[in-house]
Parts: C-alpha cells; sequence; structure tokens
C-alpha cells in the first residue's frame, strides 16, 4: 500500500499548523514554506480540512487557517481519511464495507493477511495524534556560539 502525495501533503500540511496552535492563523503561504508543500496543491487540500472541521479559516490581513483543535486531539487517522479515503489496501478489506465487492471473499485464503494489514495500519492511524508526531519530530540542535556570531541551526 502506497500512501499518495495527497495524504502525505495532507498531513505534513497539518503538522505545520499543530506546530502553530496557540499563535493565530497561518497564511497559505506559511503554511506552504512550513510543510514544503507547493502552495497551488496546498490550496486544493485545505478546502476538504476545512469541510472535515480539522481547521478553520479567517479572512483579512491578518487571516489565513488554523486547527479547529489541540494538536493532542486531532487523530492522523482523520487527516489521512479526510486526504485518501477509508483505509483499504485491498478493496475487499475497505474500512468502508460498500467497497468490499470482490465475489471471493468468502473463502478466500489471502484475505486474512488484508485485514490485519489494515487493521494494523488503521491502528497507527487512530493512536497518533498530530501532537504526537511534533514532540517525536527531531529539534534542531544549537552549536554554541563563538564570538558575536548567532548560534547556528542545524538540520
Amino acid at each position: 500500500m502506497k500512501v499518495s502525495s495527497r495524504g502525505e501533503y495532507g498531513v505534513r500540511a497539518m503538522v505545520a499548523l499543530a506546530k502553530n496552535y496557540g499563535h493565530g492563523p497561518m497564511s497559505i503561504a506559511a503554511v506552504s514554506k512550513a510543510s514544503s508543500v507547493p502552495m497551488p496543491y496546498l490550496e486544493q487540500l485545505i478546502g476538504p480540512l476545512r469541510r472535515a472541521g480539522l481547521v478553520q479559516s479567517t479572512r483579512g490581513a491578518r487571516g489565513g487557517y488554523q486547527l479547529t483543535r489541540d494538536p493532542h486531539e486531532v487523530w492522523v487517522g482523520e487527516v489521512y481519511r479526510v486526504m485518501e479515503g477509508p483505509v483499504a489496501p485491498m478493496e475487499c478489506v475497505s474500512e468502508d464495507i460498500s467497497e468490499q465487492t470482490c465475489p471471493l471473499i468468502i473463502g478466500c485464503e489471502t484475505r486474512p493477511v488484508w485485514l490485519q494489514m489494515r487493521d494494523a495500519i488503521v491502528k497507527t492511524l487512530d493512536s497518533t495524534t498530530l501532537g504526537d508526531l511534533i514532540s517525536q519530530s527531531p529539534r534542531p540542535s544549537r552549536q554554541p556560539a563563538v564570538g558575536n556570531k548567532q548560534p547556528t541551526v542545524v538540520g
């Protein structure tokens, strides 16, 4: 199973918003820069995230986008499903039962492994919050300043 760029970029954008949580809205350009998601693509992703209630927008000169909830209350699985739809490494084991259309489901010898795969993915996505991702991310290391030079950020 491969996560599309839509899923990857959606999660990256949400992590950027999570890092800014509590500091007001971020412009689309700032989110794009912080997440390394191209602005035209990001503009397409923000709409579904807003409609899903994960992001809110504020108009005006100091407007932009921000999370609707604390990063520790936003599950990566929520973001993934908005971007990608139901978890489905194979149609026959999609979270959406209406997509389970394979005529071989009953008695299929391979389906148990696909179910285990789906369940492992779901468990990971639904047990990780944006806050977890932020707290697990490597922090830039600072080297001691020499003379009047400012510290150098590495990373």
